[in-house]
């Protein structure tokens, strides 16, 4: 079994919260979290607070600006590239004088190479997945920038160890072939899947830091997160139809971020750490491993990203899937 890089019975989110104010964002994370804390993203904020632009922003020689309301890979670095690097300062200053004596393990997250491709515009047009080079550009870039920022926050926390979360929303897409063209007439070829692992494991091996490979799509890609050599994967548990893999994957010692926390309120009821809890040792129990490895191999999650929620649900269900942690790690 490995020595996985979290506290047993941890909870963590997944990392966007709604509103702006990242201050308060960051105290409801440690407040609510405490075993496995995460770095909060706002994209309420606008551009560069969003996903793409985020990520884009640890690129490194490759800058992006918006154009036509997408973003771009851009000649120079621009007021759109300064105002994703602001935001994300003042965010991990906020962590650093919030976290400035924590010792455990803090989770950072960033859109993996693959979701950027699929996204980021080439000056000439087109995504950056038309064209193979720019695709391997583009990992190194972002190997190199993750690897930096890495460094960035351990100095700023000395104490802690930090975990990487690489997003892949757009990685389901880029395997099947249908990641639309400019005209919506057709679609980019496909990338198989060793070569989408390869990408993945350029940046995995480079940041110096264990990595969870997140994708709440239907299509989880887990056999290419496998062969990324992530240390885990993150999903939406209800999106989960097939369970061979999945204990295929725990099997070779993989850890499972299982979103079984749902991100809007059901039949308008608040989230019970007692339901996400039995939901989790549910799938385990007809996975048939142990129940004591549960809690070790395990972090409980909300199903995806919360910028949709509305605050009051938010810190309910952060609440919610620690007390559900802590519920598993007593069975």
């Amino acid at each position: 079994m490995p020595d996985f890089p979290w506290p047993s019975g941890a909870a963590t989110g997944i990392g966007s919260l709604p509103g702006e104010d990242i201050a308060e964002a960051q105290r409801i994370v440690l407040g609510e979290l405490p075993a496995l804390p995460h770095l909060p993203e706002l994209p309420e904020r606008g551009p560069g607070a969003d996903l793409i632009g985020r990520g884009a922003g640890f690129l490194i020689e490759l800058p992006v600006q918006i154009y036509a309301g997408r973003w771009q890979i851009a000649g120079r670095p621009g007021k759109d590239l300064r105002r994703t690097f602001d935001l994300l300062e003042r965010d991990l200053d906020q962590l650093t004088e919030q976290a400035d004596r924590f010792t455990g393990t803090v989770k950072v997250q960033a859109a993996g190479p693959w979701t950027l491709a699929a996204n980021l515009e080439l000056p000439i047009g087109g995504r950056m997945l038309r064209d193979p080079g720019a695709v391997r550009d583009l990992t190194g870039s972002l190997a190199e920038g993750l690897r930096r920022h890495v460094a960035d926050v351990r100095k700023r926390l000395p104490g802690a160890t930090v975990l990487l979360q690489l997003d892949e929303p757009s990685l389901p897409a880029v395997l099947a072939g249908h990641v639309p063209t400019e005209s919506g007439l057709s679609a980019y070829r496909a990338v198989d899947g060793p070569d989408a692992a390869t990408h993945l494991r350029t940046v995995v091996e480079a940041v110096g830091a264990p990595v969870v490979l997140h994708c709440c799509a239907p299509d989880l890609p887990l056999q290419v997160f496998r062969d990324a050599s992530a240390t885990a994967v993150a999903f939406d548990l209800s999106l989960i139809k097939d369970l061979d893999p999945l204990g295929e994957a725990i099997e070779a010692g993989l850890g499972l971020f299982i979103g079984a926390a749902p991100t809007r309120p059901v039949a308008g009821r608040r989230p019970e750490s007692k339901q996400i809890a039995e939901r989790v040792q549910k799938l385990w129990g007809r996975l048939g491993f142990k129940p004591a490895l549960l809690p070790q191999q395990v972090v409980l999650t909300p199903a995806c990203g919360l910028a949709g929620a509305s605050p009051g649900y938010v810190r309910a269900l952060l609440k919610a899937c620690h007390e559900a942690g802590r519920r598993i790690s007593e069975v």
